[in-house]
């Protein structure tokens, strides 16, 4: 049986680690005051943040974030051919979603990362 890869998460303001594996940022825009060389971004896959009408939708409110899970979860299912990209990276290493919330536990990355560890 193939090993499974592993996911992580970082905010882009935290230092690149060399075991962070191939850093993605997930973000639809990017993080403000991180220059291009001190993210040490690998691949930026824009269409795989939530759209731009669901993030100012949530902003980052908590009593919105179920919603906002199940919403973003429905976004992520019309992602098929980026999502099959993705998982092909992950059969090559350990990843890391870098991005830029200031809440940890609840934004778009651990979303996304969820998605990608229940939909295999």
């Amino acid at each position: 049986m193939a090993k499974k890869a592993t996911i992580r998460l970082k905010r882009a303001y935290e230092e690149p680690a060399p075991d962070d594996g191939s850093r993605i940022l997930v973000e639809r825009l990017w993080p403000r005051g991180v220059s291009k060389d001190k993210a040490a971004i690998d691949l930026w896959l824009k269409e795989l943040a939530p759209s731009t009408e669901l993030r100012k939708w949530y902003g980052h409110d908590p009593d919105k974030w179920e919603e906002f899970r199940r919403r973003y979860r429905a976004e992520l299912a019309d992602k098929g051919e980026v999502l099959d990209d993705l998982r092909g990276r992950l059969k090559e290493g350990p990843i890391t979603f870098v991005f830029a919330a200031k809440d940890r536990e609840q934004n778009s990355a651990v979303v996304l990362k969820e998605y990608m560890e229940t939909q295999g």
